[in-house]
C-alpha cells in the first residue's frame, strides 16, 4: 500500500473544515436521541415514530412534529393527557443530545359515544353492544372506558353484526370520528350510521348443482324460515352445517352461497343456498406462527381440515371463530398464500398468547349461606395444552369447602371434553332442618357435543355424605333422645320433657334415623339445549337442561332422579325482555332403606328440599313435607319426591340511569309445589320391635313418652307468589335483590294448640358477590 503523502493531510484537512463550516450553517449535529419518563407505553413503540435521528442535522420543526407524534400514540394508548418537553443538551465537540421527556398522566377516559343517523335502534342499546363504555361513578372499577382504538375497530364490527342479525341488511358505517376534549378531559366518540330498513325473509331455497346432493338431504341444516327477521348469523350457521353436511358426504370441494334477492317495496329478501363444485384447491400447509405458549396442536385441532385436504373457506373462517372464542389469544388472522403449484395454497395462522390464568378473591353474601368468601386459582391453557384447571377454597358464616376441577376439551384427540371434579363441602341447615351435612367426594364427566347448540354429558359420581345433629347448649338439637346434663328439663320417670326439648328445637325422627354416613354411587346424563343469543345477558333464545341420575351402583343409596330446567327468553320491545320458565323433578327409591316396619325406600338426604329456588317469597326448605309430629314449628322440612313450578319474569332498564351502569328491575310471578315424602315414618329406635305412639290411627302424640313414629303433612297445595326484583351486573360481581309476597302457601295445622307444618316465607332475598 503507498503512504500518505502531505498532499494528501492537507487536503483532508480542507475537506474536513469545509464540512465544519457546511454544518455550523446547518445547525449542529445531533448525538443522539433519548426518550426518558415512560413506564406505561414500551420505548420501542415510541422511537419506532420518530423523525428526528442521530447524526442527522438538528432540526426545531423536526423536533416539534416528533413531539406531536409522541402525544399521537399517548392518545391511542389511552392517555391523552399525556404531556412531551423536548430539550437540547450542548455537547463539548459541538453536537446535542436531543431528550424527550414525557408526563404520562392518568388514562384518559371516553367521555361520551354519540350516535348519529340511528332511526330504529336507540343510541343506548348501541352503546350496551359495545365494548367501550362512557366514564361514569364507577369508572375507578372499571379499564373499558379507557380510549383504545383497537377496542373502537372491534366495537364497530359488533355494532355492524347486531345490525344484520337484527335485519337490516343494508346497514353500513358511515364514518368514525374520535376527538380529545382537553376542556373535558376526555374522548368523544361519533359514529355515523345509515340503517335502511328492516327486512324479512320471503322465501328460502336451496339449490344443488351437484346431482349427487339432493335438496332434501341438506335442508334440515337451513335453520332460517320463511317470514321471520333477517338473521346474518343464522345465514352464516345453515351456510356452516350445509357446508359440513356436503363435507362428509365425499364433496371436500363443494361450496355453499348464499344469495338474497331484495324486495325494497314489501321490505323482505328471497333467501337462497347455492350448492356447487368449488375449485380443487388443496392445502399444501397450514403454518402456526407467533404461539409463543400454546402448542401447535391445540390451534391446529380447531380446524375441520388439514393438510392435504380440499380447501373450503367457509371451513377457515369458522377455525378462526373458534381459535377467537377460545380466549387464549389477543390476536388471530388467517391468511393465504399460492403453494408450490396452481393448485395448492398454504395457509398461515398467526396468533398472539395472552395470559390466561386468573387469581381471584371473591365475597358476598346471601341471605341462605351468609357471609362467604372464595380464594380461588384458575388456568385455561395449563401448560399451553388447551386445559382448563381450577382450584378453589371457600370460607362462610354457614357453609365452607374446597374445589377442584381439570377439564381437557379434546379427549383422546376428539372434539368431546373430559373432566374431573373433586370437592368437599360443609353446610349448616340448623336454622331450616336442624342438622348439619358435609359432602366429600369426586365426580367424572365426558361432554359430547353433537351440535353447537346441543351436548351430552355423562356423568359419574361418588360421593359421601356425613349427616350430623348437633346437640349442645348452643345447639341443642336432639337432647329429646339424648338428654344434655344440667341443662334438659327431665320427667318424673327420667325422660326428658318433650315440652321442654321441642321448644329449644329438636330435630325430626327422620333426620336422626339419617344421622351418620351415607355412600352414593351415581351415574348420570345431562342433555343441554342452548340457543341463547348471549349466555351473559340473554334477550332471546332458549336453553333448557334435562337430567337423570341411577344410585345404586354400590353404596347405601337406592333410586332414580329426573330433573329438568327450561327457560325462555323473548324481547319484548327495546330492552324489556320476557322470561318464561319451567322446572320438575321426580325421584323413585327402590329397595328396602327404611328401619323395620317403615316400608321406606328413600334415605332423607337423597329427597329434594326447595324454597325460593323453586318460588321466590319463600325461605330455604320453607316448602314442602313436614313433621307434624313435634312442636318445632320452625324446622321440621323432611324433603318430598315431586317438584314442579314457573316463573313469569320481565325485566327493564331503569330510567335515568346509564346503561353501562348495569342496573335493571324485574316483576315477577312464581308458583310451584313439592310433595310426595318417600322416607321412613316408624322407627324402633329402642330395638324392641314395637314402635311406641304408633296406633290403629297412625302416629298418636303423647305428651312425655318417647314417640318412635312421625306424621307427615304432605300437602300438594301449590304455592305462590309476586314480587319484584333489583338486579345489578356490577363490577363487582353479579348482584340480586328479590322482595316477594307469598300470595298461596300451606298454613300448617293444630297440633296441642301449636300450628306447625306450615310453610316458612322470607319476602326479602339478597345474593352476590365480588371478584377483584
Amino acid at each position: 500500500m503507498a503512504g500518505i503523502t502531505a498532499a494528501d493531510t492537507a487536503f483532508a484537512q480542507r475537506a474536513t473544515q469545509g464540512a465544519r463550516r457546511a454544518s455550523a450553517a446547518q445547525g449542529p449535529v445531533i448525538n443522539r436521541v433519548v426518550v426518558e419518563g415512560n413506564k406505561r407505553v414500551e420505548k420501542a413503540l415510541i422511537e419506532g415514530d420518530l423523525q428526528v435521528r442521530a447524526r442527522t442535522p438538528y432540526n426545531q420543526t423536526a423536533i416539534d412534529a416528533d413531539v406531536q407524534r409522541i402525544l399521537e400514540v399517548y392518545r391511542r394508548s389511552g392517555r391523552g393527557l399525556a404531556q412531551v418537553t423536548p430539550r437540547v443538551v450542548d455537547l463539548p465537540n459541538g453536537t446535542v443530545d436531543v431528550v424527550y421527556t414525557i408526563v404520562e398522566g392518568d388514562k384518559t377516559g371516553v367521555k361520551e359515544i354519540r350516535f348519529v343517523g340511528n332511526n330504529q335502534i336507540s343510541s343506548s342499546r348501541l352503546r350496551g353492544v359495545m365494548q367501550t363504555t362512557e366514564t361514569n361513578l364507577l369508572s375507578f372499577l372499571k379499564s373499558t372506558d379507557v380510549y383504545d382504538p383497537d377496542r373502537i375497530a372491534a366495537d364497530i364490527e359488533l355494532i355492524r353484526r347486531y345490525y344484520l342479525k337484527n335485519g337490516y341488511a343494508d346497514f353500513r358505517v358511515v364514518s368514525n370520528d374520535v376527538q380529545f376534549d382537553p376542556n373535558a378531559g376526555g374522548y368523544v366518540v361519533t359514529i355515523a350510521v345509515e340503517e335502511g330498513p328492516q327486512y324479512r325473509i320471503g322465501s328460502v331455497n336451496v339449490d344443488s348443482r351437484i346431482p349427487e346432493i339432493p335438496v332434501e338431504s341438506v335442508s334440515g341444516d337451513v335453520v332460517t324460515s320463511a317470514g321471520a327477521v333477517y338473521n346474518a348469523d343464522a345465514v352464516q350457521k345453515s351456510v356452516q352445517a350445509i357446508t359440513v353436511d356436503v363435507a362428509r358426504r365425499g364433496y371436500p370441494f363443494a361450496q355453499v352461497r348464499p344469495v338474497g334477492t331484495r324486495d325494497p317495496a314489501t321490505q323482505t329478501i328471497g333467501l337462497g343456498y347455492v350448492i356447487e363444485e368449488g375449485p380443487r384447491v388443496y392445502i399444501e400447509r397450514i403454518n402456526v406462527r407467533g404461539n409463543s405458549r400454546t402448542r401447535d396442536y391445540v390451534i391446529r385441532r380447531e380446524f375441520d381440515l388439514g393438510e392435504g385436504d380440499g380447501y373450503n373457506q367457509v371451513l377457515i373462517d369458522r377455525a378462526e371463530r373458534r381459535l377467537n372464542n377460545l380466549g387464549y389469544f389477543k390476536r388471530v388472522r388467517i391468511s393465504n398464500e399460492p403453494g408450490s403449484a396452481p393448485d395448492r395454497v398454504v395457509v398461515n395462522v398467526d396468533v398472539e398468547d395472552q395470559s390466561t390464568g386468573a387469581f381471584s378473591i371473591s365475597g358476598g353474601y346471601s341471605t341462605n349461606d351468609g357471609f362467604i368468601g372464595e380464594v380461588a386459582v384458575s388456568e385455561s391453557n395449563f401448560l399451553g395444552r388447551g386445559q382448563f384447571v381450577r382450584v378453589a377454597g371457600q370460607l362462610g358464616q354457614r357453609t365452607n369447602g374446597v374445589d377442584f376441577s381439570f377439564t381437557e376439551p379434546y379427549f383422546l384427540g376428539y372434539r368431546m371434553s373430559a373432566g374431573i371434579d373433586l370437592f368437599s363441602k360443609f353446610s349448616d341447615q340448623t336454622r331450616y332442618s336442624r342438622y348439619e351435612n358435609r359432602v366429600t367426594g369426586g365426580q367424572l364427566r365426558l361432554g359430547l357435543p353433537f351440535t353447537e347448540e346441543f351436548t351430552l354429558t355423562l356423568r359419574y359420581s361418588l360421593f359421601q355424605q356425613e349427616l350430623d345433629i348437633p346437640n349442645d347448649l348452643k345447639q341443642p338439637f336432639n337432647d329429646c333422645s339424648v338428654p344434655i346434663a344440667d341443662y334438659t328439663v327431665l320427667n318424673a320417670n327420667g325422660t326428658p320433657s318433650r315440652a321442654f326439648c321441642e321448644g329449644n328445637g329438636e330435630a325430626s325422627l327422620a333426620i336422626k334415623e339419617s344421622a351418620g354416613e351415607t355412600l352414593t354411587s351415581l351415574a348420570g346424563l345431562t342433555f343441554n339445549y342452548n340457543t341463547l343469543d348471549s349466555n351473559k345477558d340473554p334477550r332471546n333464545g332458549f336453553y333448557a337442561e334435562a337430567k337423570t341420575d341411577f344410585a345404586g351402583l354400590g353404596g347405601d343409596s337406592r333410586y332414580f332422579r329426573a330433573t329438568g330446567d327450561a327457560r325462555y327468553y323473548y324481547e319484548l320491545m327495546e330492552d324489556i325482555v320476557g322470561i318464561a320458565r319451567v322446572q320438575g323433578g321426580h325421584i323413585v327409591g327402590f329397595g328396602d332403606k327404611g328401619t323395620a316396619g317403615s316400608g321406606g325406600d328413600l334415605r332423607i338426604v337423597d329427597q329434594f328440599f326447595l324454597g325460593p329456588s323453586l318460588v321466590r317469597g319463600f325461605a330455604t326448605n320453607g316448602i314442602g313435607p313436614r313433621d307434624i309430629s313435634s312442636l318445632d314449628v320452625n324446622a321440621n322440612a323432611i324433603g318430598g319426591t315431586t317438584y314442579f313450578g314457573g316463573t313469569l319474569e320481565v325485566q327493564f332498564p331503569i330510567f335515568g340511569l346509564p346503561r353501562d351502569l348495569g342496573l335493571k328491575g324485574a316483576v315477577f310471578a312464581d308458583a310451584g309445589t313439592l310433595f310426595g315424602y318417600k322416607g321412613p315414618t316408624t322407627f324402633d329406635v329402642n330395638g324392641n320391635s314395637i314402635i311406641d305412639g304408633f296406633g290403629p290411627t297412625g302416629c298418636q302424640r303423647t305428651a312425655d313418652v318417647t314417640q318412635e313414629c312421625i306424621s307427615v303433612l304432605d300437602s300438594k297445595k301449590l304455592r305462590s307468589s309476586v314480587g319484584a326484583s333489583l338486579l345489578w351486573s356490577s363490577p363487582l360481581g353479579p348482584i340480586r335483590f328479590d322482595y316477594a309476597i307469598a300470595t298461596s302457601k300451606e298454613e300448617g295445622v293444630l297440633v296441642d294448640g301449636v300450628r306447625v307444618g306450615g310453610d316458612r316465607t322470607q319476602a326479602f332475598r339478597f345474593s352476590g358477590g365480588t371478584r377483584f
